[in-house]
């Protein structure tokens, strides 16, 4: 069994006197114990919501969240706040997008660590702050001790991050959500940060969902990788299967829309035309229709199911919902030789047709 096993999950926002708005539509996905999972896709995809959905971070007015996410047997999305906020911190934790809006700005550092270690660990006074030190070192930050006494707004971009990952791993949590957590940050911190995740998963087993629009994030860090669009999972397969062989056209426009290191001076980028906008309802089709090169007739049939990749040579556990997949390969040159321990780095890619 799954440690979490997400089942249809769908969030609806609907302001008084607006139109329901959905901002997730039926996502479905797994992690295992040790395992890193990618959600990938543009802003507005619905890859927050979905995180805060989980952690029962959504305002309770003018929203409704449906479906499922069982946590070792536990449907969260069924449990009382208390019960929630048990979870919260000892099993389950989160990593939010921007450091200095996340944490407190008028509390220090060290009391906002220490809280977490008062209310689900029970320590106190000093053995409380001697923990919350440790956690800062463990983290990477210098001086520990003189860092609990200063204000987010004292520390640095990363150092900020850095502290959120302390609060967020005070308890050893089994599964740890992380929000974009490299966004905003130059390369150099962005390198560390990731490091760091990693460290936690390979020596705590944690679980690890990682939400992120960087494919190299997703190159050096996730297992699987599930890419979302308008709110539906589009594409979900192993890391080296999506970044060799993506078959939606939105996989594929993403990756093919990386820069290439060997590109010839001057040669224009190849972005995926349109925006976010520009889709229609996934009950009259494919969402990503208009902003597709391969839209046929077929894809306003209805809502296309996501499931295995057609093909005497499609590998296990790769699916895609799409009624006209893409049948062009992407030979990746340095991302398809990542391996589970190797550093992030940057897509080189060549096309080359495959016979249907």
């Amino acid at each position: 069994m799954p440690l979490l096993s997400v089942d249809e999950l769908k969030v609806t926002f609907q302001g008084q006197g607006r139109r329901a708005s959905t901002a997730v539509s039926g996502v479905s996905f797994d992690v295992d114990e040790g395992q890193v999972v990618g959600l990938v896709g543009e802003s507005g995809c619905g890859k927050s919501v979905t995180s805060l959905a989980l952690m029962g971070l959504l305002p309770k007015k003018g929203v409704r969240v449906e479906g499922r996410a069982d946590y070792r047997g536990t449907d969260l999305l069924s449990l009382r706040p208390s019960a929630m906020r048990d979870l919260r911190g000892t099993q389950l934790a989160m990593i939010f997008q921007d450091p200095l809006s996340s944490l407190n700005p008028v509390v220090p550092i060290g009391v906002q660590v220490t809280e977490i270690l008062s209310r689900h660990r029970g320590m106190r006074g000093q053995a409380a702050r001697t923990e919350a030190a440790a956690l800062l070192e463990r983290v990477g930050i210098p001086d520990p001790t003189r860092r609990l006494k200063e204000y987010p707004h004292q520390l640095s971009g990363g150092m900020r991050q850095r502290a959120l990952i302390a609060m967020a791993v005070a308890c050893a949590p089994r599964m740890l959500i992380a929000d974009e957590p490299t966004t905003a940050l130059d390369v150099t911190i962005q390198a560390q940060i990731l490091e760091l995740l990693k460290e936690l998963v390979d020596q705590e087993g944690t679980a690890l969902l990682m939400i992120t629009h960087d494919l190299g994030v997703v190159a050096g860090l996730c297992d699987d990788v599930n890419v979302l669009y308008a709110g539906k999972v589009v594409e979900s397969a192993d890391r080296r299967n999506l970044f060799a062989e993506p078959a939606h056209p939105y996989a594929h426009g993403l990756l093919n829309s990386i820069p290439r290191l060997d590109a010839p001076r001057g040669q224009p980028l190849n972005p995926v035309r349109g925006s976010i906008n520009d889709q229609i309802a996934w009950a009259d089709g494919c969402a990503f229709a208009p902003r597709c090169d391969h839209y046929t007739l077929e894809c306003l049939n209805g809502t296309p199911e996501l499931g295995p990749l057609a093909g005497t040579e499609a590998p296990a556990g790769h699916h895609v919902r799409c009624v006209n997949p893409v049948r062009e390969r992407l030979e990746t040159v340095t991302l398809a030789d990542v391996g589970a321990g190797d550093s992030p780095t940057e897509p080189v890619t060549q096309k080359e047709e495959t016979s249907e």
